[in-house]
């Protein structure tokens, strides 16, 4: 029986107060944690140079470079810390320099995701728009993106499209990083980064997009318990693959201006006000996510 039960039965205006609440201190320790993960990786390989320790580190600056990612998502919202200005220049300067992506630009973007999701106006309705695929189609985009033929694609678009006046953060971030590591005796270290990025990260990528908009049940609504998807992860999901409550995607199209920190409490309210009820919009892990993005053939 699909639930008819109205936010406001679930949410007090005192529930909405403090969950649209924004916090400076969670907002500082995430970003601090986040890229404490990125200087833990490289140290991991730096200090233990062997190919497991590789491995690990390729894996962890994927899932930092997809954190600090959905860093720039939370402050395009203005709703990571307290004041906007504070939201921009982290956004732009300390998460997305490095990744080479726009704080301004990306929130005129994603806005537009969030005004037409459900219709064929929304601007990522391109990435998730065949879901779900045969299994054998799903394969071959798996391993484009684990073979480094989408990351690479995606590297070379970054080259060809650099122009000095929109690119300089990125070149000053990377100067930074090669500065940093450099200075450790390790600039080796650097060709991580990009093995992360190109190898691993496109994956990644993939999989969130399919658990936030591939995977539901109708996309041609304006429902976010139908056109859109949450997933209930593990901790080791949590570090590699869903970091910062990315995953909490429905709550998020629901309630855009609550701060990522706070997304698990509105999950927990949620569920207990029986908002989920009668809906399938809730994959257990990202190999339910997977299953899910399959049809028979």
């Amino acid at each position: 029986m699909i639930s008819d039960v109205k936010l406001s039965e679930i949410l007090s205006k005192e529930d909405l107060s403090y969950l649209r609440s924004k916090s400076n201190f969670r907002a500082s320790i995430m970003l601090f944690f986040n890229w404490l993960l990125v200087v833990l990786a490289f140290s991991l390989s730096v200090v233990w140079p062997n190919p497991i320790s590789y491995v690990a580190s390729i894996l962890i600056l994927a899932g930092r470079q997809l954190g600090l990612g959905i860093l720039v998502h939370e402050c395009a919202h203005k709703s990571f810390f307290e004041r906007d200005e504070v939201n921009d220049f982290v956004g732009h300067w300390l998460c997305g320099a490095i990744l080479n992506i726009s704080v301004f630009a990306y929130r005129d973007y994603h806005l537009q995701h969030h005004r037409y999701a459900g219709t064929d106006d929304d601007p990522d309705k391109v990435f998730v728009d065949k879901y779900p695929v045969e299994s054998a189609s799903l394969k071959r985009k798996i391993v484009r993106d684990i073979s480094g033929q989408t990351g690479l694609r995606d590297t070379l678009r970054k080259i060809s499209d650099f122009k000095w006046s929109q690119n300089y953060p990125w070149v000053i971030a990377h100067g930074l990083l090669i500065l940093a590591l450099s200075l450790a005796g390790a600039p080796w270290a650097y060709a991580l980064w990009w093995l992360a990025e190109i190898f691993v990260l496109p994956l990644l990528v993939r999989l969130r997009q399919i658990g936030e908009h591939g995977v539901a049940d109708d996309r041609s609504v304006r429902s976010p318990r139908l056109n859109t998807g949450t997933t209930v992860v593990s901790w080791w999901e949590r570090i590699f693959i869903a970091p910062n409550y990315v995953n909490y995607h429905v709550e998020h199209h629901q309630f855009a201006s609550v701060p990522c920190y706070r997304l698990p409490s509105l999950h927990l309210k949620l569920t207990e006000g029986g908002y989920f009820t009668g809906y399938d919009c809730i994959a257990l892990g990202y190999r339910d996510v997977l299953k899910r993005a399959q049809r028979p053939a």
